[in-house]
């Protein structure tokens, strides 16, 4: 097995508890299904959200839909001038059998513009 990263992004409405659960929970079970990944797979997955985002940490939402047993880790991206607000990134580390080629990266809501060359 190889070890691979997956990158996935979503953009949230509002600073909220709820949405923010809502719009991970979404990203995350979208990355893990179009890769094929099951939880036995992971290694560990790294979450940043932009500054602007302080209600609820992204990995509330990893653990809500199962994910409690694998290393989570968050992070607050750089502040830059400009950026894209209210987004979360993910990077998540996975034993997959495919070429790097064959890795689906998702992007999603508003953060389907960062990475227009990756985003499904």
């Amino acid at each position: 097995m190889r070890v691979r990263g997956i990158r996935g992004a979503t953009q949230l409405e509002a600073d909220s508890s709820a949405e923010m659960i809502d719009a991970v929970s979404q990203l995350l079970s979208e990355m893990l299904s179009a890769n094929g990944v099951k939880t036995d797979d992971l290694i560990s997955i790294i979450l940043t959200s932009t500054p602007d985002l302080t209600s609820e940490f992204p990995a509330v939402a990893a653990r809500k839909i199962g994910l409690g047993s694998v290393p989570l880790l968050c992070a607050v991206e750089i502040d830059v001038k400009g950026s894209l607000p209210k987004v979360v990134r993910v990077l998540m580390h996975a034993h997959l059998d495919r070429d790097l080629a064959d890795i689906k990266h998702v992007y999603l809501r508003g953060a389907a513009v960062l990475r227009k060359d990756l985003a499904q």
